[in-house]
């Protein structure tokens, strides 16, 4: 691990493997860390560089400051570590709050961008009382308090058959979070939408080079974005392709890394000439 100084604020990174490969970017959920990505890294290592960050308070990443977080805050951290890497243009992958982060990328600098998956995630994620009320009770019960509450929703149940220690593993992880930081992430998500961003047919007026390959995932268990949301996203980004995961659930990453590098893979392996713009 590696640490960057972005805007004043120490950011947790990884950069591994050759820098004659591609690179790829991948950011991980909410409450969560890039430890996410573990599984799936050594199958893009042959072929890819892997770039991974940890988000503000996530991690071993420093804690947010007392200015409101936004996207494009999170999209400039994957910008500024491809910079970093010494990439013009690099495939993006990015679950749930990551997803967002892919959202922001693909609005407004999709000139940098060789293709974007967005897994587990949605132009709207809930409703701004519910991340409101989040943010609250995080302030005043805390990320330890709350993991127990909240870890159950990332994984389908069988999950949690398959591994019994997992509930437990990322309650530790995410108690380790820093309390403000979430709760201002959860109220970026409140706050901010990509509803009627993400078209090209919207957009006339920007001169998009090359057009952005988009593929979009989701799980048939994800309690926090389900298939829905993920089909109003795929609408939204002009009928992008959109597969969903039978028997997982919010984090394919962790619960079918094998599947889930299988299919990111064959994402990157395509013509990046062809998708939404």
């Amino acid at each position: 691990m590696a640490f960057h100084t972005i805007n004043g604020r120490s950011v947790a990174y990884r950069l591994l493997g050759s820098d004659v490969n591609p690179l790829i970017v991948l950011a991980h959920p909410l409450g969560m860390s890039q430890a996410v990505w573990d599984d799936i890294i050594p199958a893009l290592l042959p072929r890819y560089r892997v770039l991974t960050w940890d988000l503000p308070g996530h991690g071993a990443s420093q804690a947010a400051s007392g200015a409101q977080i936004t996207p494009a805050d999170l999209a400039a951290e994957a910008l500024a570590l491809a910079e970093l890497a010494a990439a013009e243009r690099f495939h993006f992958a990015g679950t749930s709050i990551g997803g967002v982060v892919g959202q922001q990328l693909i609005a407004e600098h999709s000139d940098r961008l060789l293709s974007a998956t967005l897994t587990n995630t949605g132009a709207v994620i809930g409703n701004p009382d519910l991340w409101n009320t989040r943010a609250g009770r995080v302030r005043q019960e805390g990320l330890a308090a709350m993991s127990e509450e909240i870890v159950p929703r990332w994984f389908a149940p069988q999950a949690f058959e398959e591994s019994p220690a997992l509930k437990a593993g990322w309650c530790v992880q995410m108690g380790r979070g820093d309390d403000e930081s979430y709760a201002q992430l959860c109220e970026m998500l409140g706050r901010n939408t990509f509803s009627g961003k993400l078209s090209g047919k919207n957009a006339p007026h920007k001169v998009v080079p090359n057009k952005v390959k988009v593929q979009l995932f989701g799980g048939s268990e994800d309690m926090a974005t389900p298939p829905a949301t993920l089909e109003a996203l795929a609408a939204e980004l002009d009928g992008a392709p959109l597969e969903i995961f039978d028997g997982v659930g919010h984090v394919p990453s962790v619960e079918a890394p094998v599947l889930f590098a299988k299919k990111l893979i064959a994402v990157l392996s395509t013509d990046s000439n062809h998708g939404v713009a």
